[in-house]
């Protein structure tokens, strides 16, 4: 029989469980250290070449040569009128905007998505955003999924330009040799992007519900004390939690962009950007499962493996309704955000009153 873990042992558990979680993030961010700037960002200088960029930053900026792939994640991704990638973009970010040249594939999941006049996508184009605007050259094809989509004047598609959009503009003097199709399908099938593949949109959101449901599981077997605080908190309190989650979403990155002005910062500020992150994801499964407690109480089936599994489920279902979802996860993590805080400052004081030598601020 396997001896069980002390308490010490659960709390080396997590660690390494979320260490192993967030090891692509670190991964990414080594790889591009010789194209991070004092500023956070990725930048590669005109006339600087570089094999490849794969990392995760505020944003990402080409003005030289990338003569790979460009893949990551970013707030903003920018390929210069003087930038040129020799390979595929492959990437997430608040926005995406080529001015420059892209010899390879684009396939991307953004905010909004802008080929300029002056850009050239020598391969396809694949993506899914909020706004999308096409008025540059494509050699091949292009797939586009959006709230609007706009071809412009100056765009030149030598392929098939198909669309699903709410709003579609098409200016006369653009030419797309294959024809522009809509296609109603193209939201419901755009998903995540995997080399050449495409896996369907279920897949993502099958993805992260059982990341959840493991991390879930974790907190509630190395924290079970705690975990049944932050919940009680959210339960007895919930304006509170709210109020301090949606200060602490706020305050906290201000605070690490101030800590990266000085060059001395900038390691700590990459430590708090890993903290925070793993702090958000831990906090939006925490308000998951509080709501999933609450809800439990009320039917009378108290046990903490239903409201886990239920809250989870249940905000899976709600997120995948337009504008709705987005609301309740948001409200779902400033709650557990706060009541994370809250858990996190009641445990240091508790330690930092004990006196007797023994550490009683054991999260457990």
């Amino acid at each position: 029989m396997v001896p069980p873990l002390s308490r010490y042992g659960r709390r080396i558990v997590v660690v390494l469980l979320i260490v192993g979680l967030l090891l692509p993030l670190a991964t990414g961010g080594v790889a591009a250290q010789s194209v991070t700037g004092a500023s956070g960002s990725i930048v590669v200088d005109e006339g600087e070449t570089v094999d490849g960029i794969e990392g995760v930053a505020g944003t990402i900026v080409v003005r030289g040569t990338v003569t790979g792939d460009l893949s990551g994640a970013a707030g903003s991704i920018r390929i210069a009128e003087t930038g040129r990638v020799e390979g595929n973009v492959d990437a997430a970010a608040g926005t995406l905007v080529v001015d420059g040249t892209v010899e390879g594939d684009v396939r991307t999941g953004t905010g909004s998505f802008e080929l300029t006049d002056t850009g050239r996508v020598d391969g396809s184009i694949d993506v899914g955003a909020g706004s999308i605007v096409v008025d540059g050259t494509v050699g091949g094809d292009v797939r586009a999924a959006g709230d609007s989509v706009a071809i412009g004047p100056n765009a030149e598609v030598g392929g098939e330009f198909r669309y699903d959009a709410e709003e579609f503009t098409r200016s006369p003097d653009a030419s797309v040799a294959g024809g522009v199709v809509e296609d109603a399908s193209l939201r419901g099938d755009a998903g995540i992007g995997f080399g050449m593949d495409v896996a369907p949109s279920w897949f993502g959101t099958a993805y992260a519900f059982a990341a959840n449901l493991v991390l879930g599981a974790v907190l509630l077997l190395a924290f079970p004390r705690f975990s049944r605080d932050v919940a009680a908190r959210v339960e007895t309190d919930p304006l509170a939690s709210g109020g301090i989650g949606l200060l602490t979403l706020v305050s906290v990155p201000l605070a690490l962009l101030l800590v990266t002005i000085t060059i001395v910062g900038i390691p700590l500020a990459l430590l708090g950007i890993a903290a925070y992150v793993a702090a958000v994801w831990i906090a939006a499964v925490y308000g998951r499962y509080a709501v999933g407690v609450w809800v439990t109480r009320r039917l009378g089936a108290e046990n903490r493996w239903i409201a886990l599994v239920g809250g989870l489920l249940g905000f899976a279902i709600l997120g995948a309704i337009p504008i709705v979802g987005g609301v309740v996860e948001l409200l779902a993590l400033l709650l557990g955000l706060g009541a994370l805080a809250f858990g996190l400052r009641d445990r240091y004081r508790h330690g930092r009153r004990t006196t007797d030598g023994t550490n009683r601020s054991d999260l457990t």
